[in-house]
C-alpha cells in the first residue's frame, strides 16, 4: 500500500521565486523519476508555518534507497539555504473513510 512522503520547508523571500521555478522545473520531474515515487502536489500552508508543504505519494520505505532518488535527494542549490525544514513520513492505519 502506497505511503505519503511530506516536505515542509520555509524559504526567505528573496530566495522564493528560484526556488519554486527550481522546485518545479527541475527537482519534481527528477524526483517522480525514481524508481518508487508515484505523485507529488505542492501546497502553502495557510495555517502557521512551515509555509511551503510537497506531498509525495510513494510506493514505500524501498523508495529512498535507490541511487536514483540518492543522487537528487535534498535541495539542490537551495541546500543550506531553506528554514524550518519538516519532514514526515506515513502510512494508511485504519479504514478508510466514506463520504457522507
Amino acid at each position: 500500500m502506497a505511503q505519503l512522503h511530506i516536505v515542509m520547508v520555509d524559504v526567505a523571500a528573496e530566495d522564493e521565486e528560484a526556488f519554486h521555478r527550481w522546485y518545479d522545473e527541475t527537482h519534481l520531474p527528477d524526483i517522480l523519476a525514481c524508481p518508487g515515487w508515484l505523485s507529488a502536489r505542492r501546497f502553502i500552508n495557510l495555517e502557521g508555518g512551515p509555509r511551503f508543504v510537497a506531498v509525495y505519494e510513494i510506493t514505500g520505505p524501498d523508495a529512498y534507497e535507490t541511487p536514483e532518488f540518492h543522487a537528487i535527494k535534498g535541495f539542490g542549490p537551495f541546500e543550506g539555504r531553506v528554514s524550518n525544514f519538516t519532514r514526515l513520513r506515513l502510512s494508511p492505519f485504519g479504514g478508510q473513510g466514506v463520504p457522507g
